[in-house]
């Protein structure tokens, strides 16, 4: 005599395995919408011109040192205000000053600073940042013949300074 047979949806290992293929379509199916939905912004699509314009950035990192640049930048995190005073030869009638986030590019902020007198430069941010920020500094102009560039830990009392790359040719 033969034992009876179940039926194989009873057994054990059928849905052990159909468990193990569900997982990996419903994992598939997070990381795809995920991957979707937070788009970083990090991924350059032309990144020949990009890596052309390398060139014209240590040109400008070059001349920034040439002209003795460098600038003092404070940063007021209650009022938003933004001070700059330029050491150096050139003094342009407005600066862009480019705070850029590590690793969101949407979070980037871009403010054009004032002359006063003489070096100083004045200008306000729209609201109060935190967190780490690169900093680049040049003239307000189509193609800046020089930048200043740093990093800065937001909120911060006191001033941080601003060169040229150190590596510039």
């Amino acid at each position: 005599m033969h034992p009876p047979v179940r039926p194989w949806y009873k057994e054990f290992w059928p849905w052990f395995l159909l468990g193990i293929l569900a997982m990996a379509v419903i994992m598939g199916t997070t990381t795809l919408v995920l991957s979707i939905t937070s788009f970083d912004g990090m991924v350059v699509d032309n990144y020949y011109k990009k890596g052309l314009a390398i060139n014209r950035v240590l040109e400008q990192d070059k001349a920034a040192r040439e002209l003795g640049q460098r600038a003092r930048l404070r940063i007021d995190d209650v009022t938003g205000d933004v001070t700059v005073t330029l050491e150096g030869d050139a003094r342009p009638e407005r600066l862009r000053l480019a705070l850029l986030f590590p690793t969101q590019g949407g979070r980037d902020r871009h403010i054009t600073l004032r002359r006063l007198r003489g070096g100083h430069y004045s200008g306000q941010l729209p609201s109060a940042l935190r967190y780490r920020w690169y900093v680049q500094l040049h003239p307000d102009v189509a193609d800046p013949a020089w930048r200043l560039i740093g990093e800065i830990h937001l909120p911060q009392t006191r001033a941080q300074w601003l060169a040229p790359h150190a590596e510039a040719p």
